[in-house]
């Protein structure tokens, strides 16, 4: 059975002419012999009525007190009405749909309620109903506990529902549609330059996602790669084919971008650095502070060892607990809020020699100060002051010519 999931986001359904598009996206892809089954997410952002925010926000303001669980019951109301609206639309149009919630289309997950585990996908009723001819809409961001309870799967979670599916169906393909016309070089509200990338690696699109890039949820790669399915992430607004998400080797076998060492640069703000140094003769600093940042559960990032001390960041919110608890275990740490990561991306990169040069060049043309810096095979991360982010995001695209 040759089958395609398409996943469409809040903006993708948030309005009538939007809607429009999601119908001649499915027609496109029944007339190319496909059985299709989609993912929705809940319908626009926050303020709108079915969006997921504003279910959170209207319980903030009645008690504020709903557990987890119910919370969860609430939050897939969202992506029910947006599976329910495009039946209705489908059906319209002539089209014979059906719309399953998440538990309906198989998805068991554990009981972590807000960032559910997917444990399995039994996928027996959509396949059946594909058989049937029928379009599967299917409830994204959702599955049911084993005890039957409604549960969510955290942020990005309708993408991951989508490659879930794509896995677990073997589906020749994942479009996931957006509001944008792929993945960019890098933010387009920072880099005006900023141009689509016809195809990325999974390992550069991971980097992109965890670094700062909002296009696609990094759980949602992750999955896709280990299950070999390929990924586009393409405009609901046009009929562009957008970026296609893929294995390395499949780079390598196009002749354009073989030599590219560089695919993007992403960016991250609001974060803070910690300095915490080690007293002479004491050895345990650094099992002190990470293991009072793991039971404080701080999230902790950008992490520097060294005999002298450990440096990492933290997010901003949480950086004034994170002193805190470290100064009552008799730590002095030293803070520099408002901090950002800058990344630069590129599967090409390894074993190149030149490209933090290049990177300790750009920065320094414009004045901007290294804070901290690491690396890793497919990406290099610099820390520089937040009012700098911008100025440096700029300064390494020119560096590599990711506008060209």
């Amino acid at each position: 059975m040759k089958i395609l999931v398409q996943k469409f986001g809040g903006t993708s359904l948030s309005t009538a002419e939007a809607r429009a598009h999601v119908i001649e996206h499915i027609r496109d892809a029944l007339q190319q012999q496909y059985k299709l089954v989609i993912v929705v997410s809940a319908m626009g952002r926050k303020g709108e009525p079915y969006a997921t925010d504003t279910l959170l926000d209207w319980i903030s303001h009645n008690g504020n007190r709903l557990p987890a669980r119910e919370r969860d019951m609430l939050l897939c109301c969202g992506e029910l009405i947006s599976a329910a609206t495009l039946c209705s639309l489908l059906h319209a149009e002539g089209i014979p749909a059906v719309a399953l919630t998440g538990a309906q289309a198989g998805f068991v997950t554990n009981d972590d309620y807000g960032n559910a585990q997917i444990l399995s996908i039994r996928p027996d009723r959509i396949l059946e109903l594909l058989e049937q001819g029928n379009v599967v809409i299917v409830a994204g961001f959702q599955g049911a506990s084993k005890s039957g309870d409604f549960t969510t799967l955290g942020r990005g979670g309708s993408d991951t529902s989508a490659t879930a599916l794509g896995a677990a169906l073997q589906a020749e393909l994942v479009d996931i549609f957006t509001d944008v016309g792929g993945i960019l070089t890098a933010d387009p509200r920072i880099v005006s330059e900023a141009r689509p990338l016809s195809v990325v690696s999974y390992t550069e699109i991971c980097n992109m996602a965890h670094l700062g890039a909002k296009v696609i949820h990094p759980r949602a790669v992750e999955v896709a790669m280990h299950a070999n399915i390929p990924v586009r992430v393409r405009s609901t607004f046009t009929k562009d084919p957008g970026t296609l998400v893929t294995h390395t080797d499949a780079i390598k076998n196009d002749a354009g971008v073989h030599d590219r060492f560089v695919t993007g640069i992403a960016n991250a703000a609001n974060l803070t650095q910690i300095q915490v140094f080690a007293k002479e003769g004491s050895y345990d600093l650094q099992l002190g502070v990470f293991t009072a940042m793991a039971q404080q559960r701080i999230s902790v990032d950008f992490i520097n060892v060294n005999p002298s001390g450990v440096v990492y960041t933290v997010f901003d919110h949480e950086a004034q607990r994170a002193a805190e608890t470290l100064q009552k275990l008799g730590y002095e740490p030293y803070l520099t809020p408002h901090c950002a990561k800058v990344s630069v991306i590129g599967g090409g990169m390894s074993g190149v020699p030149g490209i933090m040069a290049n990177i300790v060049e750009a920065l320094t043309s414009e004045d901007i100060q290294i804070l901290q810096s690491a690396d890793s095979h497919a990406t290099i991360w610099v820390l520089v002051q937040g009012d700098d982010m911008a100025k440096a995001v700029r300064a390494l695209h020119r560096q590599f010519a990711l506008h060209r």
